[in-house]
């Protein structure tokens, strides 16, 4: 996005834990499916989680307000799109 002039804001949301209704927002924009919201990376696993519990809207909000570092990244919002964008590529699709 740098490399394109692209003007954006970086949200720390480890610092600064996002709250269920930013959780809401961000689901309604993503056109993903709710469970590609979550990482289920080492983290995931050592936390014994089951990936086949965490595929509705409610399921992934509740975790991730729980987990905050289970929620995939990064998410580009721009206006009322919003991208998964790993790879970093996907981006391109909302710029």
């Amino acid at each position: 996005m740098r490399e394109r002039g692209v003007e954006f804001d970086v949200i720390e949301y480890l610092k600064a834990p996002l709250d269920r209704a930013t959780f809401e927002r961000l689901l309604s924009l993503l056109p993903n499916p709710p469970a590609d919201f979550v990482r289920k990376d080492k983290n995931f696993e050592a936390l014994g989680l089951d990936a086949s519990k965490y595929v509705t809207r409610e399921a992934v909000i509740d975790l991730l307000l729980q987990h905050p570092v289970l929620m995939q990244r990064p998410i580009i919002v721009k206006g009322q799109q919003a991208v998964l964008a790993r790879p970093s590529e996907k981006v391109l699709e909302i710029l």
